[in-house]
């Protein structure tokens, strides 16, 4: 187990359990205790978790999203995937609006070496694209970005959302299920992903398994508006079936 894969095991642990101590984690991830607590203070140090005395609590509050930190440790190669899964089904020549999140970061990263128009609704991929320029063409909306993770907000970015027609909207997922459709942690969040499936020809969802089955706090898009959910092996088979079931064509990386 790599240094990102512990971390990302203990975080999930504490998360779930509410709080654990050194001894527990190291027994749970084959490590020496020593190394767990240096562990411990790096996701400290990042807002992941609170230490105390011999172990760490969470942070975070019921329905409350992982901080970016973390997420963006999670599922690393899943969502590279999925990213390519998503690129594959994107011609070159076609205007996109791209979500926020850890997933659509790493396609942001495909696209800027398409020739395609991208409208970036987060900072780090704004900087994906403004750094190293490439074939890709950038448009950057208005918009206040959300903290830690630089998600454009507010009314800039609905305006510029509602201003332009896209051929396709790509959104990233905090939780996603057959009853309840794409839901998300943050009211603003789930907003502006309503308003750029209404300004787009067809919405592609990606999502790693983990996502999926699961119901965050906010409405954002329904079931129905989905075209296409590109997802990995670990999605639960009986929600795929659901998904596919209420219209979604269903794609596994």
């Amino acid at each position: 187990m790599n240094n990102a894969e512990r971390h990302a095991l203990i975080a999930q642990t504490v998360r779930d359990a509410g709080s654990a101590t050194v001894p527990e984690l190291a027994e749970l991830t084959g490590a020496s205790e020593m190394t767990i607590r240096r562990d411990l203070d790096a996701l400290s140090a990042q807002g992941v978790l609170e230490r105390f005395r011999g172990g760490a609590r969470t942070l975070l509050l019921r329905g409350e999203e992982p901080p970016f930190a973390l997420r963006a440790r999670a599922a690393v190669d899943a969502k590279r995937r999925i990213a390519a899964g998503i690129s594959a089904l994107i011609a070159d020549g076609e205007t996109v609006v791209l979500d926020s999140g850890t997933t659509c970061l790493e396609l942001a990263r495909l696209l800027r070496e398409r020739p395609v128009t991208v409208m970036p609704l987060s900072l780090p991929a704004v900087h994906v694209f403004g750094d190293t320029p490439g074939p890709a063409t950038l448009i950057v909306p208005g918009g206040q970005p959300r903290a830690t993770e630089g998600a454009l907000t507010g009314p800039l970015t609905l305006a510029s959302l509602s201003a332009l027609r896209f051929d396709t909207a790509v959104l990233g997922c905090c939780a996603l299920s057959a009853a309840d459709g794409l839901t998300s942690y943050d009211l603003d969040d789930a907003t502006v992903k309503r308003a750029a499936t209404a300004a787009a020809r067809r919405t592609l969802a990606a999502a790693d398994g983990g996502k999926l089955g699961r119901t965050a706090f906010a409405r954002a898009v329904p079931t129905d508006h989905l075209h296409t959910l590109v997802t990995d092996p670990t999605a639960p088979p009986a929600e795929l079936a659901a998904l596919e079931a209420a219209g979604v064509a269903v794609t596994v990386v």
